[in-house]
């Protein structure tokens, strides 16, 4: 049985360090390994074969919100992939 390990980041963050945190993920991707670490706490992943992908939006008066959300197995990946188009327009 492997042992879980979680790593949990929270912070207050401008659009310029979250979109270098959001390019660093991406790096991470092309070259499959993600490492992640702050105040003495690490995790490293390595994203393979095929991934769920989910994105949720939500606006409201009170403040705005997405969450992305990206898993994987570690295993052989027979699964096939879901045939689906999302887009974002920027």
């Amino acid at each position: 049985m492997a042992s879980e390990k979680k790593f949990v980041f929270e912070s207050l963050q401008d659009a310029e360090t979250i979109r270098t945190f959001l390019q660093s993920l991406v790096d991470g991707f092309e070259s499959g390994t993600i490492n992640l670490s702050t105040n003495g706490d690490e995790i490293e992943l390595h994203p393979e074969g095929l991934l769920n992908f989910t994105v949720k939006a939500k606006r409201k008066e009170s403040g705005n919100k997405i969450n992305i959300k990206i898993g994987w197995k570690d295993s052989d990946g027979d699964e096939s992939p879901t045939v689906k188009t999302l887009n974002i327009n920027t």
